[in-house]
């Protein structure tokens, strides 16, 4: 008995084994047949192993082909089908007049990106130019992966992307030296493994240094100018009232300032507002666009008008400690000025307030801790950045240890550089190194440093310590020369040249109108005797239209903002990180 149950069972052994003999040589023929198969055949079995016929038709297929071939071929020339604009070559001014404002702005690591709902695109940038159109196109979702792969062949490099939302694939085809092609599809799977595409990227490799081309234009234009123009780009002045008056026709059409800076009392509710900044830029437009700045900082410090809902002060967002608020807080400020067609926010403010009976800042700054200041203040910097909107770095070189309001008197701080570099220039080095475009110079003495000079007056501070140790290479920006500070102590045209020949860019006059005629006057007088070199001024107005460049400023009418809208977005910004 037990010799006949051991040949039964070998025997049903070499049948199982033979049964799975054939089902191993099935599965080799068909795959065998598949790999012979045309296109339409694989796309036909690719769906019936997901339950879903094909219903793609010869024709239907042949323009699927002939999207991937054309795509293939236009980002040779840095383009996308249908879409006129060139990666590494368009700018950020091309776009807006051909397309408006976008429908959603985002800072990011590789950069800015902004989203055009109408045309399924986003367009992403290194400064002012698109090197990143990322396509969203319908058609272009139809495509599939082997497609891609039969008319490109195997990609240059493989990437992959996963998050909460996304696990994604990412065919990367170097088309030139300088430009990328990236088709970007759901990661391949047993039950889908011939995913169509989500987007398509050209990516094109721009040094973020300055080109040289672009320094030669800016030259050649700043050599175009005379001298009263010259020294109009570097000053930065206020107007007076709530209308166009014949001081701010002569700030613009006489001495061709740079920049205006507004206040609370210029401005009575939207309305006003938008009329008087398109009035402005209207009376400008035959001169280089104007900075339109204002201070914008939240908590306390806030000029736009209209009940907008404001936010709290640093020193809430400092108890609040979260990186991301802060980035949302400054794309918050920057899209409210850009709403109302201003360009340029006094803001953020980097002080450390490590003196308890600091009266100017206070509440303003994010804290006593140098790390929390640091990162909040880089993030709510991006944040404005995001929204093509320039922030200004503030004061320089910290206003947080001084126990006297600059406004009304000439603070002292008596701290050794040493010191300083282990506390205040640290959020300030940290900005700069994370791109920084513009630092605001404190009214302070700090007699270590400058036994005479207040730092907006001190070559020591600013070509020093900010230019030569902190490395900053953008525009630096004295604080009000009609402040207390300064015109307590100085005369305010010889203040002027003095920062100037320190090393300041611009120099900001809030107030009066023969307060700007002094400062250009006294400016002009020092440089045609030579006690200001000509070649000390190019350099300043070079970064000064290097950075009216970057952000494409311009002198186009804006209409009336959303008040409602802007408020909505505030309220469920502060409800999400403050209840």
């Amino acid at each position: 008995m037990r010799k006949i149950s051991k040949q039964k069972t070998f025997r049903i052994k070499i049948i199982i084994l033979t049964i799975l003999l054939l089902s191993l040589a099935l599965i080799i023929g068909i795959n065998v047949f598949r790999g012979k198969t045309s296109v339409k055949e694989e796309l036909n079995i690719i769906d019936s192993n997901s339950g879903k016929p094909s219903d793609l038709g010869k024709d239907e297929i042949s323009k699927i082909e002939e999207l991937v071939k054309n795509t293939f071929s236009l980002a040779k020339e840095g383009k996308v089908p249908n879409i006129s604009f060139v990666s590494g070559k368009t700018q950020w001014k091309e776009v807006n007049e051909e397309w408006g404002k976008s429908n959603h702005i985002s800072e990011t690591a590789e950069g800015r990106y902004e989203e055009y709902e109408n045309h399924h695109v986003t367009l992403g940038y290194t400064g002012d130019i698109v090197n990143d159109i990322r396509n969203y196109n319908s058609e272009l979702q139809a495509i599939s992966l082997k497609e891609i792969k039969k008319i490109g062949g195997e990609p240059d490099d493989l990437r992959y992307y996963k998050d909460s939302t996304y696990d994604q694939i990412i065919l990367v085809y170097n088309i030139t030296t300088a430009t990328d092609l990236l088709w970007v599809l759901p990661r391949p799977t047993d039950k889908e493994p011939n995913p169509k595409v989500d987007h398509s990227s050209l990516y094109a490799k721009i040094d973020k240094k300055p080109n040289e081309q672009e320094n030669q234009s800016i030259s050649k234009e700043v050599s175009k100018m005379d001298l009263e123009e010259k020294i109009g780009q570097m000053i930065f002045a206020g107007v007076s009232g709530t209308t166009m008056d014949t001081g701010a026709q002569k700030l613009i059409n006489q001495l061709h300032v740079g920049g205006i800076i507004f206040y609370k009392n210029n401005f009575e509710n939207p309305t006003q507002t938008v009329e008087l900044v398109n009035q402005i830029k209207a009376e400008n437009s035959s001169n280089i666009p104007l900075f339109l700045g204002v201070d914008q900082e939240g908590g306390r410090v806030t000029r736009l008008p209209g009940a907008i809902t404001n936010f709290p002060p640093n020193k809430q967002i400092g108890e609040v400690n979260n990186s991301e608020f802060s980035y949302k807080i400054g794309r918050l400020l920057g899209f409210e000025l850009k709403e109302f067609g201003l360009n340029l926010d006094f803001a953020p403010v980097l002080d450390i307030n490590s003196n308890p009976n600091n009266p100017v800042i206070g509440d303003r700054s994010f804290g006593n801790n140098l790390e929390i200041v640091s990162k909040l203040g880089i993030e709510t910097m991006k944040g404005i950045q995001s929204q093509n909107v320039i922030p200004t770095i503030k004061h320089f070189p910290g206003h947080g240890d001084t126990s006297v309001d600059s406004h009304l008197e000439l603070p002292i701080v008596n701290k050794t550089l040493k010191e300083l570099m282990k506390l205040e220039l640290i959020p300030f080095k940290r900005a700069i190194d994370q791109g920084a475009d513009v630092v605001m110079i404190a009214h302070m003495l700090i007699p270590e440093l400058d036994k005479n000079n207040p730092a907006s007056m001190s070559k020591m501070v600013i070509t020093d310590v900010l230019r030569r140790q902190l490395s900053f290479t953008g525009v630096i920006i004295t604080d009000d020369m009609t402040m207390g500070a300064i015109v307590e102590h100085f005369d305010i045209g010889k203040a002027a040249v003095e920062s100037v020949k320190a090393g300041s860019d611009i120099i900001l006059v809030g107030h009066g109108y023969d307060n700007v005629d002094k400062i250009q006057s006294t400016l002009k007088d020092a440089i045609e005797k030579g006690e200001i070199p000509q070649q000390r001024i190019n350099e300043s107005v070079e970064r000064i239209i290097k950075l009216k460049r970057k952000y494409g400023i311009n002198d186009e009418k804006v209409d009336s903002p959303d008040i409602n809208d802007i408020n909505q977005l505030i309220t469920d910004l502060l409800n999400k990180y403050l209840h």
